[in-house]
C-alpha cells in the first residue's frame, strides 16, 4: 500500500510481549535518521491519562483506541510526519473503526508471535499472573478476552523467538522505507 501523503500512521498491533514497543522505537530512530518528524503514542500512557479507569474489555479498548486515533490526527496538524502507535488493539471491529477514521494515512502492522514466545518473554509478568489465576481476562490468552488476528493488515512481522530481532527489524524497515519514506519523497 503506497501512501503519497506527507503523513503516515504506523499502527503496530499484537499481543502483549510481541515486540511492538521494541520495533516502534527502532522505526522511530530510523525515520528520524531519514529526516522525519516522528512521534510514538503509547497506548498505556493514553489509557492511564483517561479520567475513567479503563479496563481491557471491548468498550474500554474502543474508547482508548479512538482517543489514540484522535491524537494521531492532532499530531498531523502539529507538523508531525510519522506517528507510530504500538498498542494491542485486539478487536477487529475496533481496528475497522480506527481504519475508517485514519484512512488514507494508516498502515496496520501486525506484530505476530506464538504463545510460547510471548510466555518466555513476558516482560510485564502478565502471562505468569494469568497462569497463577491473578488475571482472568488477559487479552489473547484467556478464553473470555480473545485477540482477533487482523484481517488484511498492511504487513505481518513475525517475532517468534526462533526469528532474530534483526530480521524482524529489517523486514519492518524495508516496508516503511518502501511505503512511507520513498513514497513521501516523491511528492
Amino acid at each position: 500500500m503506497k501512501i503519497s501523503k506527507n503523513f503516515s500512521i504506523l499502527w503496530l498491533t499484537g499481543m502483549s510481549g510481541s515486540g511492538k514497543s521494541t520495533l516502534a522505537f527502532y522505526i522511530k530512530k530510523m525515520c528520524k535518521e531519514n529526516g522525519y518528524k516522528v512521534k510514538i503514542i503509547d497506548g498505556d500512557d493514553v489509557r492511564d491519562k483517561d479520567e475513567k479507569k479503563l479496563g481491557f474489555g471491548y468498550e474500554d479498548v474502543l474508547r482508548n483506541n479512538l482517543r489514540i486515533a484522535e491524537f494521531c490526527l492532532d499530531l498531523k496538524n502539529k507538523g508531525v510526519e510519522i506517528v507510530i502507535v504500538p498498542v494491542i488493539s485486539p478487536y477487529e471491529k475496533v481496528r475497522k473503526k480506527v481504519k475508517d477514521m485514519l484512512s488514507p494515512f494508516l498502515h496496520l502492522i501486525y506484530i505476530k508471535a506464538n504463545i510460547n514466545s510471548l510466555k518466555e518473554r513476558d516482560t510485564k509478568g502478565l502471562y505468569l499472573a494469568a497462569d497463577r489465576g491473578e488475571i482472568d481476562n488477559l487479552i489473547g490468552y484467556s478464553d473470555i478476552n480473545p485477540y482477533d488476528e487482523p484481517y488484511e493488515p498492511s504487513i505481518i512481522i513475525e517475532t517468534d523467538n526462533d526469528i532474530s530481532l534483526d530480521k524482524s527489524k529489517k523486514k519492518l524497515f524495508e516496508y516503511v522505507k518502501n511505503c512511507v519514506i520513498y513514497s513521501n519523497q516523491s511528492l
